[in-house]
């Protein structure tokens, strides 16, 4: 099967281009060449963008897969009238039937992150990943109090990288906490998370899988045993449950998912 090449083309940064390319790439059983071209703000770099887009459709013998969110008109005519490849226009496509429902006019305005540093939730985010590093893998625990969610489970159960998506995508302060074989003789919490159980969230992970990641760390040590993993999975589960805590498996699914059913419960909690 020929290669297949898709670019992101954009005027900003290119992550919008990009994430809604990649939910509709998913959609299909191809896995493309990735290209990003971002800030193509100008003439000359949209015609250097179409000189990169029109070589890769000489090279891979197929016309690229062109996704952008250009607003700049002169840039984006460029790209019409030259690009050999499939040119999907995210903006266009978008815009118009909104503007005609709003009754209004779109402001054009180049990357949404043109003025985003100056925003409170811009500077709540950057806070809430300050804090979540702080507070990775139970580093301190100062200012727990100030958490919107405790993840709790054990080493390598996806905890570290669910905190940073839910800091990096939702704005959350996010800290975690592993629970190790002396919580499991004690047969309660770590004493610091005590006061704050209504914050707490417990992640399990199949034992199989488990010994699989931790062998990449540490292999054919007792770590990473399946005899270890699964007595630390079993332990931590009759731990949480002892607890009250509410328990999610990662075995099968993303980090994106894993935070948003977090949120999601959060969200449903404060509701109540």
């Amino acid at each position: 099967m020929a290669q297949r090449t898709a670019f992101f083309v954009s005027d900003g940064t290119g992550i919008t281009a990009e994430t809604f390319a990649r939910a509709l790439l998913a959609q299909f059983e191809i896995q493309p060449r990735m290209v990003r071209l971002p800030f193509v703000d100008n003439l000359d770099k949209a015609h250097q963008a179409v000189r990169q887009i029109n070589h890769a459709a000489e090279v891979d013998g197929k016309r690229p897969l062109v996704f952008t969110t250009l607003v700049n008109e002169d840039a984006m005519d460029v790209l019409r009238r030259d690009c050999a490849g499939l040119l999907i226009d995210m903006f266009g496509t978008f815009i118009a039937p909104l503007e005609r429902e709003l009754g209004m006019k779109s402001n054009h305005r180049v990357g949404r992150f043109s003025d985003v540093t100056r925003s409170r939730e811009y500077h709540d985010r950057i806070e809430a990943i300050n804090f979540t590093l702080e507070h990775d893998d139970g580093q301190t625990d100062r200012s727990l109090e100030l958490a919107d969610v405790i993840l709790v489970g054990v080493s390598r159960s996806g905890k570290t990288p669910t905190s940073l998506y839910l800091a990096l995508q939702f704005g959350l302060k996010a800290a975690n906490y592993p629970l190790i074989p002396e919580d499991f003789e004690r047969r309660q919490l770590p004493p610091a998370l005590l006061p704050h159980r209504k914050k707490l969230f417990g992640l399990t992970i199949d034992p199989q899988r488990l010994s699989e990641i931790r062998h990449e760390r540490r292999p054919n040590s007792r770590y990473a045993s399946l005899d270890n993993c699964r007595y630390e999975v079993r332990e931590a589960e009759a731990l949480m449950r002892r607890a009250g805590i509410r328990v999610l498996s990662t075995t099968h699914k993303s980090i994106e998912e894993i935070a948003t059913l977090i949120r999601q419960d959060l969200e449903e909690s404060a509701g109540r």
